[in-house]
């Protein structure tokens, strides 16, 4: 069976989901094999024979420390030349869109970003897009080398194999990049934990805009999202107005998202927001105004004052939890 390089993100050990997701649609299309950069425990490796690896590539970091997106794409790029795959996989990101092209560009091939399936065919791996701030769908393919594709989280479910396998580990090691080609970075700190998922991999995702008024209406929009174990978004106005972190925006100049379940409150619908939200699987919305633009792509919709709905909503959640 043909190779399917997925490059695995991981913290401190514990892959990501986006990563189980790609482990799946790799089954799909041939025989998975797992790029890991850092340290690949046996935890780790572990994890990835239950979601199907056979084969686990562990990248040593390079000395002095490089750019990571930079050090990623060399050891995608080298094992790809070795290996022939028939795809790459990568999650669809900043981080992961960098590595991408940069990988495609080493290996001389065709890319495709931000697909939201991918499939068999006759000619190659076929992968399907959503465009055009989410109204249609295309499928396309790579016609030139080996197809480098990054895939949206929440794409698929991720499965575990059947039978879980024993992946057999190699180790490889990247030279460091020349220091003039790349960024240089002079200093990092960790993120905030606020103990909820990741934007742009929560499987619930509790939205709010302009209609919530104010800072302290918009805690309402965190206190559902803490209700139901979903990640807080926004729309540009929301960030604008300072009454929550620019990283939440959702829409063209912010972040995609595709969750199982989008709930928008007191957001207008522009088109600017919907191209980030609009392939969720179920989207609600919650606005007082019945011509507001997010009910014609809501699967259901309650026209109402998000203070007086949200907060009976909390208190149901509640009362059917406890």
């Amino acid at each position: 069976m043909s190779t399917v390089l997925v490059l695995v993100q991981h913290d401190d050990g514990v892959i990501r989901k986006p990563s189980l997701e790609l482990l799946t649609l790799a089954r799909r299309l041939g025989d998975p094999a797992a790029v890991v950069y850092g340290d690949a425990g046996e935890p780790l490796v572990d994890a990835l024979g239950r979601h199907g690896a056979t084969t686990v590539y562990a990248v040593a970091p390079p000395e002095p420390s490089a750019y990571r997106p930079v050090a990623e794409a060399s050891a995608v790029a080298e094992i790809a030349a070795r290996t022939a795959p028939i795809a790459v996989l990568i999650t669809s990101g900043p981080g992961g869109t960098e590595v991408a092209a940069r990988a495609a560009v080493r290996l001389d091939a065709g890319i495709i970003t931000d697909a939201v399936q991918v499939r068999a065919g006759s000619d190659g791996p076929v992968a399907t897009q959503s465009v055009f701030a989410g109204s249609w769908f295309v499928e396309g393919r790579v016609c030139r080398g080996t197809p480098v594709i990054t895939v949206r989280p929440n794409a698929v479910t991720p499965e575990p194999v059947a039978e879980p396998v024993s992946p057999v580990v190699e180790r490889v090691e990247v030279a460091a990049p020349m220091p003039a080609a790349v960024p240089r970075v002079v200093a990092s700190r960790p993120k905030a934990a606020t103990g909820r998922p990741e934007l742009t991999e929560a499987a619930v995702v509790v939205a709010g805009g302009r209609g919530v008024g104010s800072a302290e209406g918009f805690a309402l929009i965190e206190r559902l999202a803490d209700a139901l174990g979903g990640a807080v978004g926004a729309s540009r106005a929301a960030t604008d107005l300072t009454w929550c972190p620019h990283e939440l925006q959702i829409g063209q100049t912010g972040k995609t998202v595709t969750p199982q379940l989008y709930l928008a409150g007191g957001i207008s619908g522009a088109i600017q927001h919907r191209a980030g939200m609009q392939g969720s699987r179920t989207i609600v919305a919650i606005n007082k105004d019945p011509k507001a633009p997010i009910f014609q792509v809501a699967d259901f919709g309650v026209v109402g004052d998000l203070h007086t709905v949200l907060p009976a909503l909390i208190d149901e959640i509640a009362k059917r939890r406890g």
